[in-house]
């Protein structure tokens, strides 16, 4: 009956990690794209006549970037406990 326990409680925990390290990866992927839209839109709004609006676009996916950077960051965090 311990080991099956012990097994048990080994299961939950390496489930935990994996849901945290997938967190993180998921999050990472997003602040990635996040960053590549921001760029996009910079470059349309140096290029093009829409200027204030991609430059609004812009700040937009960076804060969306931020966001999730700082949620994979914490994820990561919560890995290691």
């Amino acid at each position: 009956m311990k080991k099956l326990l012990i097994v048990l409680s080994s299961l939950l925990i390496a489930s935990t990690a994996a849901a945290q390290v997938g967190t993180t990866v998921h999050e990472s992927g997003k602040a990635v794209s996040e960053t590549a839209k921001q760029a996009g839109d910079e470059t349309k709004s140096a290029v093009g006549h829409e200027k204030a609006e991609n430059k609004a676009k812009a700040h937009h996916h960076k804060a969306k970037a931020k966001h999730h950077a700082h949620v994979a960051k914490e994820a990561a965090k919560d890995t290691m406990k």
